[in-house]
């Protein structure tokens, strides 16, 4: 029989790889990976452009003033120093220029062809892979969301045979309180609440084989979907392969300096582009989109009885009239459900903690108590049994 969740659940919002449909974020990826391939293209493209017009204007620059130097009356060593700074600019304007053109011909025109071969498209299903991928997923994780469906519909049931179960015996126990009730009205509501724990049991054993079955599956589910994921991250893998060395293609053509100022900023940027690696860019999206992430298992979810809130006005005024007192070495009870203290007077525990009631029950369903630790509070009588 499965027990009380000891932590709390890792995918609260059901964010999970594993959760039906969520997928979509692998099956997209595609798509994301052929729009990143148009932007790089756009984003280096203009980059030529900035090359080509910065090739421009050093020629331009040059033009200028070689025109103008050489009518001035300058000669021998000093106007062979001036003009080579022309003659170095127009070396510098063309490599420009010749690298403007590898970027928007080269490396585009390289870039454009591998996209066309790597995301073929299939006609009205968009590309290929997504296509694929989309239907893989969906055929293997039909039969588990299936199954999850059942569990939840248990699991619901479930908690609401719980709270009738809890409305019942809290009618019994009233109803055993009350003098004026004869035996067999007392009877009738004992059978009624039995009826209802009888049919608790049943819907709880449902639950329980939907979960049996759920948990046996699980195996073979995981596999298949981790099979089609492996194909997706293939494909992905070759894409960073590719769009690496891509960059290093273009890092190799702006590479043109030997100022040490700026070799050390492309020394840095070839620094980055070097740190890309596969095998991590894979394991982040494995961990974040994928089978890595955290994800919540079914298991039983039991049903803990609502607290109320104590009035503490009221229970020190009936106090006072009453005089209750207090039990002579106490009682041990045991806690069937963790509960942490709202107010400062309210003791907080783990389920399974023993410890003393040192005053019987209030008409609000509140006892006092003392922790082991030698704390004494206030807890709600509904959370623990006597210890025996």
């Amino acid at each position: 029989m499965a027990s009380l969740p000891k932590e709390p659940p890792e995918d609260a919002k059901k964010q999970s790889f594993w959760m039906p449909g969520n997928y979509v974020r692998t099956v997209h990826r595609t798509e994301k990976s052929f729009q990143a391939c148009n932007d790089i293209v756009a984003c280096f493209t203009e980059r030529a452009k900035v090359e080509k017009q910065y090739a421009q204007q050093l020629s331009q620059w040059s033009s200028k003033w070689k025109s103008i130097v050489d009518s001035r009356p300058l000669y021998g060593s000093l106007m062979r120093a001036w003009q080579s700074f022309f003659t170095s600019t127009e070396r510098l304007s063309a490599l420009h220029s010749s690298i403007s053109q590898s970027l928007m011909v080269e490396e585009g025109g390289r870039v454009k062809t591998w996209q066309k071969e790597i995301f073929p498209r299939k006609i009205f299903c968009g590309f290929r892979e997504s296509h694929h991928n989309k239907t893989s997923f969906t055929r293997a994780q039909k039969p588990w969301s299936k199954k999850l469906m059942k569990l939840e519909k248990a699991r619901v049931a479930y908690h609401k045979c719980c709270q009738r179960e809890q409305a019942a015996l809290d009618k019994e126990k009233q109803a055993n309180e009350n003098t004026e009730l004869s035996p067999e009205k007392k009877q009738k509501i004992t059978e009624a609440r039995e009826k209802v724990t009888e049919e608790k049991e049943k819907i709880r054993d449902r639950y329980e084989k939907l979960l049996e079955d759920a948990t046996s599956y699980t195996p073979r589910y995981m596999e298949e979907m981790e099979a089609i994921f492996e194909e997706s991250q293939e494909e992905e893998r070759k894409r960073i392969s590719f769009l690496k060395q891509t960059f290093l293609s273009i890092h190799r053509h702006l590479d043109v300096t030997n100022d040490e100022s700026v070799k050390a900023v492309y020394s840095e940027l070839h620094h980055t582009l070097m740190s890309i690696n596969e095998e991590d860019d894979l394991r982040w999206w494995k961990n974040n989109h994928g089978p890595g992430m955290p994800t919540d298992w079914p298991k039983i979810d039991e049903w803990v009885p609502p607290v109320k809130k104590l009035n503490r006005k009221k229970r020190e005024q009936k106090q006072k009239k009453e005089n209750r007192p207090v039990m002579i070495g106490g009682v041990k009870v045991r806690a069937m459900y963790d509960y942490v203290g709202e107010e400062g007077d309210e003791l907080s525990f783990k389920a399974g903690e023993v410890f003393l009631k040192v005053e019987e029950e209030d008409d609000q369903g509140w006892c006092r108590g003392v922790l082991s630790g030698g704390i004494e509070g206030f807890y709600p009588a509904n959370y623990v049994e006597v210890a025996e």
